[in-house]
């Protein structure tokens, strides 16, 4: 038994919006698939199943939702959104699989220190109230064939998977100009 009302997909995306992400198999409770729906600034958490625990499992996924992305509920238990009130969809797809997949690494929010998974090089990130902005200066320590190459990659990622914006070679912002440490991370 589930409080998940028995929906089809029409009636979901209908009530839920569009599903902005889809894990296929939620690899910590029985393989069941978990979908992100997103209208008007808030993201549904939802799944067609109706197995037993199904609902403990999809409060865990909004709890971690709430501690990694710095989520809150909005009018229902497993509705969302951020604070801003801006979607970060891109980065949005990035916090839910990590909600699901439950990785570990990804479980301290607080640190703002990453490995780069292209180099040896770990990204280290520094944020700082800029006037009416949330920035994030970012610089790299560690051995690189090109560091400087490699740095710039690094910041046309954020811009690209963060939906963040550029502010200089080494600055990025959030375009809602709010702090969002926890995406920033999973970026």
């Amino acid at each position: 038994m589930t409080t998940l009302e028995l929906l089809s997909a029409r009636e979901v995306v209908t009530r839920y919006g569009d599903c902005v992400e889809l894990v296929p198999m939620d690899p910590n409770f029985h393989d069941i698939s978990v979908g992100l729906y997103e209208r008007d600034g808030i993201s549904t958490v939802w799944t067609f199943s109706r197995r037993p625990g199904v609902d403990d499992r999809m409060r865990d996924i909004v709890d971690r939702l709430i501690k990694l992305g710095g989520m809150e509920i909005a009018d229902a238990w497993n509705r969302l959104r951020f604070t801003c009130g801006h979607l970060h969809t891109r980065p949005l797809k990035f916090l839910t699989t990590a909600a699901i997949e439950r990785t570990a690494e990804r479980d301290r929010p607080e640190e703002l220190r990453i490995k780069d998974s292209k180099s040896n090089l770990t990204i280290d990130m520094t944020g700082e109230q800029d006037g009416n902005r949330y920035v994030y200066r970012i610089s790299t320590t560690g051995e690189a064939k090109n560091p400087a190459l490699r740095l710039r990659a690094i910041i046309a990622g954020f811009v690209r998977y963060g939906e963040m914006e550029k502010l200089d070679d080494t600055t990025i912002t959030f375009s809602c100009g709010q702090r969002h440490d926890g995406l920033a991370r999973l970026i």
